[in-house]
């Protein structure tokens, strides 16, 4: 599996990358929105995970445009964020419903085992 991991952290962005790696998978990295959509052109991935907070623009600016190709409409997403559960509630249903997010999950209480484990799922659902 091809993983886009758009993360502008680049220390847990390492982490997470030698974890898929490890895995077996692939992983193209970005730190910015634009370097994001650039990666999935050369490369297309079988799921995106997403940090919201990016600089520049945010990660629903990223997942607008990303979602305006139709090659990428139904794309799995998964949302891994420091935004907090209470920011996020009201955006919960919005992001799956309007965006196609498959899960969101907050970082300080995702495991890295439950990151692979959503990864996975994301791709078998689709």
């Amino acid at each position: 599996m091809h993983i886009l991991l758009l993360e502008p952290n680049t220390v847990l962005a390492d982490t997470y990358r030698q974890l898929f790696i490890k895995t077996g998978h692939t992983v193209a990295h970005s730190t910015s929105a634009q370097a994001a959509i650039n990666a999935a052109d050369e490369r297309r991935p079988d799921v995106v995970v997403l940090e919201l907070q990016l600089p520049q623009h945010s990660g629903i600016e990223f997942l607008h445009e990303f979602r305006s190709y139709p090659e990428w409409q139904r794309l799995p997403v998964v949302v891994h964020t420091f935004v907090t559960p209470p920011k996020l509630a009201i955006a919960r249903e919005a992001l799956a419903r309007d965006l196609h997010v498959h899960t969101i999950l907050y970082k300080p209480q995702t495991s890295l085992q439950d990151l692979l484990c959503a990864v996975g799922q994301a791709v078998e659902t689709t």
